[in-house]
């Protein structure tokens, strides 16, 4: 029992650590935690001594962390998040809380945003907060519930649940296709092609899907759906989209198919939740939810 206590240091001297760790000063810590820098360096130096390992190097007034110190920082943060996503189930109602959800920014402007009001009519009691990311990123040093993520399902210690495909189009202006028209791959060629920052090689694929050469000048390169959908509306050239995220521009005939060969991509949208986040309320609920809509 004596051990099992050593290795269980105080919550105090935890997020003592804790802080000086993420902030890298004692200094700041105490700030954070509403404390004074004695009793961060005091608290920090107890835990050191219990467990018998150097967490910190010092020098003059400045610290760092050891190797040892940089892996149990973030066993540590890990834990105490845990800890505190624990105790903030423990005192709200069962499917009540709050949903920190990681969403890509086109995505959710334009097929979950305008669908979101559903969800909230059937859970008023979860308060969801959205943040934009375009990338992977460490759940636990975010604190994030969710996240949806378009790629592979290759995402470590998570589960990741598929939402849906993509079915890209090569899509134009109507007016563009009045002054030229498009009848083969090669007349395609002939006009600007309008390149998405975020798949640079999506119009080589589709040239190649097609078993055509694709053309050697550089278009234009846009990094959003919606300002590159502007410019392919405003007769810049043509772009190469997927066709649920231009739905409006399609509906209302701002954009037409140049040519009807849509390409689906090898990649897909996923619903990516950390393992330990599987039997939270708000997840459970949002799950089921986002499952359904993204069928119809």
């Amino acid at each position: 029992m004596a051990f099992q206590r050593k290795l269980l240091p105080s919550t105090s001297m935890l997020m003592a650590f804790d802080a000086s760790a993420r902030t890298g000063s004692f200094t700041a810590a105490a700030l954070e935690l509403n404390l004074t820098q004695g009793a961060i360096s005091r608290q920090v130096q107890a835990l050191e001594e219990q467990l018998n390992i150097e967490l910190f190097t010092r020098v003059k007034r400045t610290i760092s962390l050891t190797d040892k110190g940089e892996v149990y920082a973030k066993e540590v943060h890990q834990a105490l998040q845990l800890i505190l996503n624990a105790s903030l189930r423990a005192i709200t109602s069962p499917m009540s809380g709050t949903l920190n959800l990681a969403i890509l920014p086109t995505f959710g402007a334009r097929w979950l945003i305008p669908k979101f009001a559903d969800f909230l009519e059937k859970h008023p009691d979860i308060t969801v907060n959205f943040v934009s990311k375009l990338a992977p990123f460490d759940f636990h040093s975010e604190n994030l519930h969710l996240a949806i993520h378009y790629g592979s399902p290759d995402w470590p210690n998570t589960q990741s649940t598929f939402l849906m495909g993509e079915e890209s189009i090569p899509v134009c202006s109507p007016k563009l296709l009045e002054k030229q028209a498009l009848e083969n791959i090669d007349d395609l060629k002939k006009l600007p092609l309008l390149h998405l920052a975020t798949r640079p090689q999506a119009w080589q694929d589709w040239f190649l899907q097609n078993k055509a050469k694709p053309p050697t000048n550089q278009g234009m390169l846009f990094e959003q759906v919606s300002i590159i959908a502007k410019a392919a509306t405003a007769e810049l050239g043509v772009a190469l989209l997927p066709k649920f995220l231009i739905q409006s521009e399609l509906d209302k005939k701002e954009l037409v198919p140049a040519l009807n060969l849509p390409v689906t991509s090898s990649f897909g949208y996923y619903l990516v939740t950390p393992h330990e986040q599987l039997t939270y309320p708000p997840v459970v609920a949002f799950t089921k939810w986002l499952l359904t809509v993204a069928k119809t």
